[in-house]
């Protein structure tokens, strides 16, 4: 078994962490060692900067601050969990990874896609995910999903245009590298969206055991 990086990217409200359990129960009925993950997050030290991210305060956060801060919390969470994983061979599954930094600060706070870029060279050396699904679906639907969760953090507050900016990043970015992304239709009952999950496993378990 080699090890495989996984990454499941989309807006508030989109499923991914019901989904992250789906395939990881899926490929861990096949013998697959399955870790699973989340950014920002993932280590002790990187959920308390999750914490400063997500939790509303009296101080407006920069918006290069905040980019640092989901870097500086990346780079803890490839040096202590990621890239251990990957190298005994485990399939890292993880809610969020780089592509929401482009999304969320990029798309969403338009800051420079260069800078962020630079970022990604200097604390990730060349790692990008293997595969990376996208659960895809309208603002609207998935601002009411949160919504419906309970107090929103500090990014759901935020209002339609900057949702609607991170999801047509996310788009934009499937469409430039379809060899990476896989499209999910996040807007559909959550068996139709398991369904096109248990679609991928083959090839999944294709690359797991090439």
């Amino acid at each position: 078994m080699s090890g495989l990086f996984i990454t499941l990217e989309g807006p508030e409200g989109a499923g991914k962490t019901t989904n992250r359990q789906y395939l990881a129960a899926r490929l861990r009925e096949q013998g697959v060692d399955v870790v699973l993950s989340r950014e920002p997050g993932g280590t002790p030290l990187a959920e308390r900067i999750r914490d400063l991210l997500l939790e509303p305060g009296d101080e407006a956060m920069a918006t290069d601050t905040e980019l640092l801060l989901m870097f500086a919390a990346r780079a803890q969470h490839l040096a202590q969990v990621i890239l251990p994983a990957l190298a005994r061979g485990a399939v890292v599954i993880c809610d969020r990874f780089t592509d929401a930094t482009y999304a969320y600060q990029g798309g969403g706070r338009g800051l420079p896609m260069a800078r962020i870029a630079t970022l990604e060279a200097f604390v990730q050396h060349g790692l990008r995910p293997d595969l990376t699904l996208i659960f895809d679906l309208p603002v609207d639907v998935g601002l009411s999903r949160a919504a419906a969760r309970g107090r929103l953090d500090r990014f759901e507050r935020e209002g339609r245009d900057f949702f609607e900016a991170v999801r047509q990043t996310y788009l934009d970015r499937a469409a430039a590298q379809p060899e990476r992304y896989r499209l999910l239709d996040a807007g559909q009952p959550l068996d139709a969206v398991q369904r096109a999950i248990d679609g991928l496993l083959p090839s999944i378990l294709d690359r797991c055991r090439g």
